[in-house]
Order: structure tokens, then C-alpha cells, then sequence
């Protein structure tokens, strides 16, 4: 009776703390859902001819709105021996075809475009033979864009869009191409500094504004050897190399970007030692999320160079009134299932706000870098298949860029300044999703405009197809196509005109949103594919890092217009089951709610009704 009694007691005992858990999770899930899912009604117009009019130029005393291309140097910059090619040569003589590893949740919460990840290492039995990375191997052996040795053909480019800036790069391995332990002038390349201010000039010479980032994920090879920004002795030596690029170039510069994405390069490169300069070891990885860890121990040192970088600006700027400020990545992040919420938040909780909220007295602008939005399930990435995807594996939401920008300028109205899109684009050889994405997202940008929110400028990545970091040259983000079969020609997409028409009257029409669905829709009703460089498991979770090769994936018959997504609930197996026994009371809500006209008010995210 004993044993009896006391199975009886376990059984009580596990299903109190399974109650709690779950209990624990919907309250959580509730409290998410609150703040980042509630439904909105579109501020646009639709029935109108013109949905957004942005104000493209200041005769009648409004606030300009600028449209702008983003780029990078070793994105495009030809003859630069930098870090990551070093890497590619490195990984390629001695590289592991890994068995492939789902996707980290948290390390993807600080990827760009779909984010390059490494898989996780696996047992040295496990291990497959050395295969050489074709990806690896093609970046080594084609070219970059030249940008530095013919500017020319991107910028004719750019200004035929009709865009007022243009944002680009120094690189700091090209102005300081070895360490500054003696005397300063022994580690400067002069001659770079010189062209760089040449290539600058050459942009205002097209009558567009300057945008330049002064470090764009490209530490120096001998910073890296010696831990980069892990050391303090880093923020010196790049107040050395910021000190030579304001002298230099601050009369031909009206906005700056002092670190682009930080937190991007700190979790691939110090937590997960997918970029070139990391090399972390495993309590480094293991601890990295930790208060103490190397993710937090780096992003201090980036907060302080940055503040210092700020000061040293404003005081020296030959301009009277530079703007200053940093490239900030946020992507939608929601769960898959109940209990994803977790993960969800954590990852939240160490990439939104703590970096922008250490440097908040130090900012004249907010710079966001919006690509779209992750489904978190476990500690990976979920493809949900009645989504669209770019081809580097994000998810296209539209709505995601509205509400990461209430959340925000709920967070930092205080300061009184202004947001700038720093980074929008999507990777899309077809150009099918690319032109409903562009026109989407400005309207969700013109919709928070409408409530209130202060913005005053729209870059989109990128010019022409490039390298996109460890994911090689698969991906297509450019408005312009580049056929490397034929001296790196130039082929401007149908985006590349829709862009040009849109940035060059400040117009978003009914008739181009109309045009583009049609054709979006009309592929995925006729089951078009179009690559996809994202490889799965059977569950549907995305691997880490980009395929050689791309699979096929079809275009989704979904309706992810601003407004009008449909968010789905959660999608584990006792989620749906509540939701298929609560289904005839939702329905019968809804009709209610239908009879009465009810109209639901658009509310900031985390207000309450």
C-alpha cells in the first residue's frame, strides 16, 4: 500500500507542477501577446488613389523625407584584403562539411537577412570527411564590386533612382592596415584615406547626400588575433582610426553611422565564432549569454567607442550640424508553441533595447535595420509554410516593421529624435516579392508616420546583387542584377524602376500596389518556384548557415499586405487542440462583433484598451 500511496503522491505531485508550467507559459503568452500581437487596423487609406505621399522636398515648410541605397565595403570594395576574405581562405583549406544543425534562436535574433549561423560542432566520430565550401571558393575567386576602383558604375546607378543619399563605408583594415602599437602615421594607409575622400566627393558630385559607417562588420585582421573588442585597448585604437576619417572627410558627410548592427557582429562573431575574429572558446560560448559573459563584456566596449566616436564628431565636424547615430538590427521574433515564449523573450531581452538604451544621450537619430520576422520554435527557427520567405530564409512581414516602430518610439519619445530606416531589403533573384515588399513596407512606415511617430528617411539594401557575408553570393538583394559571366554587367530589375519611380515623387499608388500583387499572386496560384538557400529538417526547422546550392521553394499564397496578415495562434499540438474546442465560440464572437460594427482603435503595442 505503501508503493501505492506513494505513486499516487508522484503523480499528484507531477501533475501540479505540469499545471504550473503550463499556467506559467499562457501567462506569459498572454502578457506577449498583449504588447507585441494585438490586431490592428490599418491608418492607410486603401480606397485612395495615392496611399502614402511621402514629402520628398521642403518648398512648403514640412519636414523632408529622404529615400536613400545602402551599401558596404566588403559588400562591394574590390582590391580589400580584409578579415573576411582572409577567412574564406582559412576555412577553405581546412574546412569540415558538418552534419547540419538547426538554427539558433538567439544567435538568429542578431543575423541580418535569414542570418549566417555555424552548425553546432558534432562528435569527431560524426564527423564527415574535409570537403572543400564551394561558397568559400567562389568568394575567393570572383570580384567584388569594384567600388573602389570604378565607383562610377554604382553611383549612376543609385542617382537615377532619384534618392538624395547614399550610404556607404570606410573600411578600417584598408585605412589602418596594421596594428598602431608605434608611432600612428607607421599604421596609416594615407593614400586609402585620400581615395576614400575622393569616392565621397564623387557622391555629392551626383547631388546626393553622404550616410557613412565607419564599421560595417569588418574588424581588422591583427584585432582580431588579439581578441578585438573584447579589449579595451580596441576603443582607443578605433578613436585612432575615427580621428583620421572626421579630419579627413566631415565637411563631405551629413550623417553618421558609427557601428552598424553591433549586436549582430558581437553574438556571430565572440558567442558563435561564425565571423573572422572571434575564435571563442567553449566557456566563452558557453557563458557568453551570462551578465559577465563576452556578448555583454564586447557590446560595453562598442557603447563607450561609440559615445566617444559621438563627442569626437560634433566637436570636430566641419558641418554645423551633423547627424550621429547607429544602425540598430531588430527583426519580429514570435513562438511557435506555448512553450516558446521563453526563448522568445530572451532573446528580446538581450537584443531590442539594452545597446540603444546605453547609448540613448548619444544619439541624434534612431537607425533601424528591418528584413522581416522569425518563428522561434525550441531553441530554432520554425518555417512556417503558409508564410513567404526571402531567399535567405526571413520571414516577409510587413506589420513587423510597423510595430517594432511603436514599441520603439514608445521607448525613446523622450529623446525627441527622429527614426531613419537604415536597412530594409529582401534577397529575391525572381524580383516577384521584391516590388510588393518595397511598397508594404513603405506603407507601414507611412502608417506609422500617421500615428505620430518622427521619421525621416528610408534606405533600402542594396544597389546590385553582392557578397551577403557568410552567405556568399547566393542570395540577390540587389534592384539591379550582376551577370559575372559578362565583366560584372549590370541588368536594373523591374524593382529597380518601381524604387525609382517611388523614391522620385514620394508616391505610393493604388495602381503599382495592384500591379505588383497581381503578379506575385498569379505565381503562387500557377505553383512558380524560386530558390531558397535556407536548408530544413523534417519538422520544418531551418538549419544553420546557407546552402551552395539553393532548393526550390514555391511562392506563398498568403496575404501579407500591410494590414492585413493574419497572425495565426500558436501551433503546438495543445494550442490547436483549444483552439479546434473554442473554435464555435470564436466564431460566434466574431459574428457578433460584425453586427455591432464594432471598430477596434489602433493602440501603441503593450497599451491597453
Amino acid at each position: 500500500m505503501a508503493v501505492v500511496e506513494l505513486i499516487v503522491t508522484a503523480t499528484k505531485l507531477a501533475g501540479v507542477l505540469v499545471s504550473l508550467t503550463f499556467a506559467a507559459n499562457a501567462f506569459s503568452f498572454s502578457r506577449f501577446r498583449k504588447k507585441s500581437l494585438r490586431p490592428f487596423h490599418s491608418p492607410i487609406d486603401e480606397n485612395a488613389d495615392e496611399l502614402a505621399l511621402f514629402n520628398v522636398n521642403s518648398s512648403d515648410g514640412e519636414p523632408e523625407f529622404f529615400f536613400g541605397l545602402a551599401t558596404a565595403p566588403a559588400h562591394v570594395e574590390d582590391k580589400l584584403n580584409d578579415a573576411w576574405l582572409q577567412f574564406a581562405e582559412e576555412k577553405l583549406c581546412d574546412e569540415t562539411e558538418s552534419a547540419q544543425q538547426p538554427a539558433d534562436a538567439l544567435l538568429a535574433s542578431g543575423a541580418g537577412d535569414g542570418g549566417s549561423q555555424p552548425a553546432l560542432p558534432t562528435e569527431a566520430k560524426d564527423r564527415p570527411k574535409k570537403k572543400k565550401s564551394y561558397k568559400l571558393e567562389i568568394y575567393i575567386r570572383e570580384e567584388r564590386l569594384r567600388f573602389w576602383s570604378d565607383p562610377d558604375t554604382e553611383l549612376k546607378l543609385a542617382k537615377n533612382t532619384g534618392v538624395t543619399v547614399f550610404r556607404m563605408g570606410v573600411d578600417w583594415t584598408r585605412i589602418m592596415p596594421k596594428e598602431p602599437t608605434g608611432e600612428l602615421n607607421e599604421a596609416v594607409n594615407f593614400a586609402a584615406l585620400e581615395r576614400y575622400k575622393w569616392i565621397i566627393n564623387r557622391v555629392r558630385s551626383y547631388g546626393m547626400k553622404v550616410m557613412l559607417t565607419l564599421f560595417h562588420h569588418s574588424l581588422p585582421p591583427w584585432a582580431g588575433e588579439y581578441g578585438g573588442w573584447k579589449l579595451e585597448k580596441t576603443v582607443d585604437y578605433f578613436m585612432h582610426f575615427t580621428r583620421l576619417v572626421v579630419d579627413s572627410v566631415s565637411d563631405v558627410v551629413d550623417y553618421w553611422v558609427t557601428f552598424n548592427e553591433p549586436h549582430v557582429f558581437c553574438m556571430l562573431t565572440y558567442c558563435a565564432g561564425a565571423w573572422p575574429g572571434g575564435n571563442p572558446d567553449m566557456l566563452e560560448v558557453a557563458t557568453s549569454a551570462l551578465p559577465s559573459g563576452v556578448f555583454n563584456q564586447t557590446m560595453d566596449w562598442i557603447a563607450i567607442a561609440h559615445s566617444k566616436a559621438y563627442d569626437y564628431i560634433h566637436e570636430n565636424s566641419k558641418l554645423s550640424k551633423p547627424l550621429v547615430g547607429v544602425a540598430h538590427h531588430v527583426s519580429f521574433m514570435r513562438p511557435y508553441g506555448l512553450f516558446d515564449v521563453a526563448a522568445v523573450t530572451l532573446a528580446n531581452s538581450m537584443t531590442l533595447y539594452p545597446f540603444m538604451d546605453s547609448i540613448s544621450e548619444k544619439m541624434d537619430y534612431i537607425g533601424l535595420n528591418y528584413y522581416g520576422q522569425e518563428v522561434v520554435c525550441g531553441a530554432g527557427l520554425k518555417l512556417v509554410e503558409m508564410d513567404e520567405y526571402s531567399e535567405s530564409g526571413r520571414g516577409v512581414y510587413p506589420d513587423g516593421l510597423f510595430r517594432m516602430l511603436l514599441q520603439f518610439h514608445e521607448r525613446y519619445k523622450h529623446l525627441n529624435i527622429p527614426f531613419i530606416i537604415t536597412e530594409n531589403g529582401v534577397s529575391d533573384e525572381t524580383d516577384i516579392i521584391r516590388r510588393p515588399y518595397i511598397l508594404e513596407h513603405l506603407l507601414a512606415i507611412y502608417g506609422a508616420m500617421i500615428m505620430g511617430i518622427p521619421i525621416i528617411g528610408y534606405l533600402f539594401w542594396t544597389i546590385s546583387d553582392n557578397w551577403e557575408w557568410a552567405d556568399g553570393y547566393g542570395p540577390k538583394f540587389g534592384l539591379v542584377a550582376v551577370d559575372r559571366a559578362n565583366n560584372l554587367a549590370r541588368v536594373p530589375r523591374p524593382s529597380y524602376h518601381l524604387f525609382s519611380k517611388v523614391a522620385t515623387t514620394g508616391i505610393v499608388s493604388r495602381q503599382d500596389r495592384e500591379k505588383a500583387w497581381r503578379e506575385l499572386r498569379r505565381a503562387a496560384k500557377g505553383k512558380k518556384t524560386r530558390p531558397f538557400y535556407r536548408a530544413m529538417d523534417k519538422h520544418g526547422l531551418m538549419y544553420a548557415g546557407g546552402l551552395d546550392e539553393p532548393v526550390w521553394r514555391p511562392y506563398a499564397d498568403r496575404d501579407w499586405r500591410f494590414g492585413h496578415y493574419e497572425m495565426e495562434g500558436l501551433q503546438d499540438p495543445l494550442s490547436r487542440f483549444l483552439r479546434f474546442i473554442c473554435r464555435p465560440l470564436k466564431l460566434r464572437r466574431k459574428s457578433e462583433l460584425e453586427d455591432d460594427d464594432v471598430e477596434l482603435a489602433l493602440l501603441p503595442l503593450g497599451s491597453t484598451a
